[in-house]
């Protein structure tokens, strides 16, 4: 048997076929829907124990590839898990009576929020009708005139008494403009101010003395009418204070009693009835104000009772279990709440605490919080934010513009309120790390990993799964079921997406798609189950949607537009393989290889690299050909040459080292002279040692170069060159497969250089012998022969320069 045909990878080694028969069902409908999550073992580990443990800063960044269940799985496992938690508190803000800038947060049970409000609008609405009542009643006015009355008794008796002094002594007690003032009477008159000049200064000087003396009894007077007025106002303070009590109390009274296990309740109660006896005057009923206009009333503006509302902050009287909060916007507002603005007339802006509304993290408190992590990050005031809430375990409701301000703008500032949230962040692994690195507060604030893998193992239990996983979808989205058939094909297109035998994608959005479309491909052939042939259709049109630039590239081999050739034999020349993608679409394309070498001392040329167009992996593997070269071909003399590889027709970038085994192949064609089959195409990285190491994009490659040769006819001689450790790789259409099946086309496998380059040429590669030569005729021997020549060259040539050199 031929090397060639050893190296032949057989028909079914080239994709894995999944077995309809192991399952146990017609169709999907027969199914019970997931339950759980398909596969992501490591994943759900670790948010179980992100969520059991509550010591701070154990929040959860969940990283993985969109598409591979994230949100739908940590939304599932929260779903059932919050149902077995405790529901947490009512939260409100009611008015702080002695600084209503600073709004009040109180906490009570679940439901309670609700009835305090109600409470307190069946207070104030039954106080508003009491209290007028009170005010108006016979009582009320009776004991307010007794004071009164008392007060004018007082008052009158000490005026008497000093008006009948007064008189005896010749003066009177008048009032004038100035206010009270005792003045100085002739036969129960005043004195004319003739009479007055017409007394002696003695006399003067007593009416003088008289009327000072009179005068300081006066002020005294005066002083004990103040202070008979100052108790009359605090005898009637408490008349209304005795009034208030007598109709509120009884109604705050029942209120103290239900709420007496929260002292921050009462103390709110408490300080309600100061500030309704305070102001028993706002329940009177108020009487139109008079217009300047005679005859024309306007009616008084009522006061306002919403400072004794109660804002329901966050009500939770219909939860069951711990809240989840998905925030799909988390803006600053959203995430951490606002304080609305009422605009009046005139432009004026007003607030107060009924205004305050709550955001997310308020709704998730006592519960969970799920945001994403790239919408957090782009939302200005968003991540530090809530990196300070974490911090400091409390939610703090502020202007994030204030800081920013010229001048300051008078607002509230509401009390805080402790956090109790478990937060959980979605993002890319690119994100994650970033913030790992980049942000140094992350790790404090963010210490479980969730990693979501983008592949899964293929068991037995995960294809039942994924039978489940069609099941589920195609009953909540009313979709055709499919049959045994159309499961398999799906999953071999997942196996397909990872281009792997052994394992199969998680990305559900990519599958869950699929199953949308090839339901659709089903109904439109009759609506019957989805098959195996339904799906392939589906895969079908998909990429026919998105295949334009390949198909016209196609058409550039067609017409000889783009050089390749797929049969002959070239020395120095091979099809290299690469991968093109564009968004939605990745396919492969050959591109022809070649190399010179000459005599020089330049060594590796690489073209691509000379003219920029090649990236640093790619000049990577160009250098460890030399490396190679040196290790195998110089032991017993200096390297010297000189050699150029270039890409044909390649005007754009190349990276990546997957064609420097093909570069070797064609370097080593370019020493020995021996040509290389132009049917075969080649792709694989190779290490100094000559060790064939391997790629991606297996599996578009091969079909890339199968579209050509199938273009330009199969001969059945041509085939593909990859990596033995690709084989498992293999997920090759159902047309490469048959055509291999057929014989027209072909796969082989190799571990080394020797290896390819045998079935390039069809020449033995040769070994090396125990005197350091190979066997002649072979590719080895070829090789350091044209090396030896070409040192022997240079030699001869670096002599002459000698001789000429001398002779001049």
């Amino acid at each position: 048997m031929s090397v060639t045909t050893q190296r032949k990878l057989l028909p079914e080694q080239l994709r894995w076929t999944c077995d309809p028969g192991q399952f146990d069902f017609a169709t999907t409908d027969e199914l019970p829907e997931l339950e759980g999550t398909l596969g992501q073992a490591r994943a759900l580990t670790s948010i179980d124990f992100g969520l059991d443990i509550r010591e701070s800063g154990f929040n959860l960044f969940l990283a993985g590839e969109p598409g591979t269940g994230r949100t739908s799985t940590i939304k599932n496992i929260l779903k059932k898990k919050a149902r077995t938690e405790p529901t947490p508190s009512d939260w409100v803000y009611v008015n702080n009576f002695k600084t209503p800038d600073l709004p009040i947060a109180l906490a009570l049970p679940a439901g309670m929020g609700t009835e305090l409000a109600k409470d307190m609008s069946e207070l104030i609405t039954a106080v508003r009708s009491i209290i007028p009542k009170a005010l108006d009643s016979k009582e009320y006015e009776t004991n307010k005139s007794t004071i009164i009355e008392a007060y004018q008794e007082k008052n009158n008796e000490l005026f008497g008494k000093l008006e009948a002094e007064a008189k005896e002594r010749g003066f009177a007690l008048q009032r004038t403009v100035s206010g009270l003032v005792m003045v100085p009477q002739k036969e129960d008159r005043n004195y004319t101010q003739d009479e007055y000049e017409a007394l002696s200064d003695a006399e003067k000087e007593k009416l003088e003395e008289v009327g000072q003396e009179l005068t300081e009894k006066l002020n005294d007077v005066l002083r004990q009418v103040r202070d008979n007025e100052k108790l009359t106002k605090d005898s009637l303070s408490q008349l209304d204070r005795d009034l208030g009590n007598s109709s509120v109390g009884h109604h705050i009274d029942p209120l103290r009693e239900k709420y007496g296990d929260n002292p921050k309740v009462v103390e709110y109660l408490n300080a309600v009835q100061e500030d309704i006896i305070a102001n028993l005057e706002d329940f009177k009923p108020q009487q139109p104000v008079q217009s300047p206009i005679p005859g024309l009333k306007f009616p008084r503006q009522e006061p306002s009772f919403e400072r004794y509302e109660v804002n329901i902050f966050v009500d939770n009287h219909d939860a069951q279990g711990a809240p989840v909060v998905f925030e799909t916007n988390p803006t600053y507002s959203n995430l951490f709440g606002r304080i609305e603005h009422v605009m009046q007339m005139g432009g004026t802006a007003t607030t107060n605490f009924t205004l305050i509304k709550p955001g997310a993290i308020h709704k998730a408190n006592g519960g969970y919080l799920i945001v994403d992590a790239r919408e957090v990050l782009v939302n200005p005031f968003s991540w530090e934010s809530l990196k300070r809430c974490i911090r400091s375990a409390e939610i703090k409701i502020e202007d994030p513009l204030e800081q920013y301000r010229f001048i300051t703008i008078a607002t509230m500032k509401p009390e805080s309120m402790p956090l109790q949230a478990k937060i959980i962040m979605i993002g890319s692994p690119w994100i994650y790390y970033l913030l790992y690195h980049l942000e140094p507060d992350y790790r404090k604030f963010f210490k479980v990993k969730v990693d979501f893998d983008s592949r899964i193992a293929r068991t037995p239990e995960v294809l039942k799964d994924y039978a489940l996983f069609v099941s589920t979808h195609c009953k909540n989205e009313k979709l055709l079921p499919f049959d045994r058939s159309g499961v398999a094909g799906l999953i071999e297109y997942s196996a397909r997406l990872v281009e792997d035998q052994e394992k199969l994608s998680s990305q559900f959005m990519e599958i869950a798609d699929l199953i949308r479309e090839a339901s659709y491909w089903a109904g439109k052939d009759g609506g019957g189950p989805v098959t195996h042939a339904h799906v392939a259709n589906a895969i079908e049109q998909k990429v026919y949607r998105s295949n334009r630039i390949e198909e016209r590239m196609q058409e550039l081999f067609d017409e000889g537009t783009i050089l390749v050739d797929v049969a002959g034999e070239v020395p120095g020349q091979i099809n290299g393989l690469s991968v093109i993608s564009l968004a939605d679409h990745t396919f492969g394309r050959p591109s022809r290889v070649t190399a010179r070498v000459y005599l020089g001392r330049a060594g590796m040329v690489n073209i691509e690299r000379e003219v920029k167009l090649s990236g640093p992996i790619h000049d990577k593997g160009v250098l460890i050909l030399t490396g190679y070269l040196g290790g195998k071909f110089a032991h017993d003399k200096p390297l010297s040459f000189s050699a150029s590889i270039c890409f044909e027709q390649n005007y754009e970038g190349v990276e990546g080292d997957s064609a420097s085994s093909t570069e070797l192949y064609c370097l080593l064609s370019a020493f020995s002279g021996v040509p290389i089959r132009q049917g075969i195409a080649v792709t694989g990285s190779v290490n100094q040692h000559g060790m064939i190491q391997p790629i991606g994009g297996v599996n578009f490659k091969i079909e890339g170069f199968y579209a050509v040769c199938k273009a330009k006819g199969l001969t059945g001689e041509q085939g593909v060159i990859i990596p033995k450790s690709n084989e498992r790789h293999l997920m090759l259409n159902d047309e490469v497969v048959q055509a291999v099946r057929d014989g027209k086309f072909h796969i082989w496998s190799v571990e080394t250089i020797d290896q390819g380059i045998e079935i390039l040429t069809g020449v033995a590669a040769g070994e090396k012998g125990a005197d350091g030569t190979w066997p002649e005729g072979t590719i080895n021997h070829m090789v350091d022969m044209r090396l030896k020549q070409m040192i022997e060259s240079m030699k001869k040539f670096g002599a002459s320069d000698k001789d000429d050199k001398k002779q001049d």
